[in-house]
């Protein structure tokens, strides 16, 4: 039996999550919060700079634990960057190598040069059945 191809941009989540790299973790926290959100992808701030992600998990790094005060930590403090980005054309086999290989959880979507979705490793696994 032939195995059809399930690629990144078929399973993606569509709608994206983005903060400015100047807003506090506290505004952070709020937007994720709000929508159900574990990360937000940070706008470039021009052309030729990289994307930003920032998550739960740096802010409870980051702020929490340290027991920093959230209004006076700004998400470029906090965030990584650059990211690594996964084709939207990538077979999901490829791109959970890919984003499990690096140590991530989740990863930004690319397409024609644009961010268009993002993936997470759980999302991949358990929803396509691919166990």
């Amino acid at each position: 039996m032939v195995r059809s191809i399930i690629r990144v941009q078929d399973v993606m989540q569509k709608e994206l999550l983005t903060i400015d790299g100047m807003a506090t973790s506290k505004e952070a926290a709020a937007v994720m919060r709000s929508h159900g959100a574990s990360e937000l992808l940070v706008h470039k701030r021009n052309d030729d700079d990289a994307w930003g992600i920032v998550s739960i998990s740096d802010l409870i790094r980051k702020v929490v634990v340290p027991d920093r005060k959230a209004e006076d930590v700004y998400v470029y403090e906090i965030m990584t960057k650059p990211v690594i980005t996964v084709p939207a054309d990538m077979d999901i086999r490829y791109a959970i190598r890919l984003v499990h290989g690096t140590g991530l959880h989740r990863a930004p979507v690319e397409s024609m040069g644009k961010i268009v979705g993002m993936i997470t490793l759980s999302s991949l696994v358990l929803d396509h059945e691919l166990l």
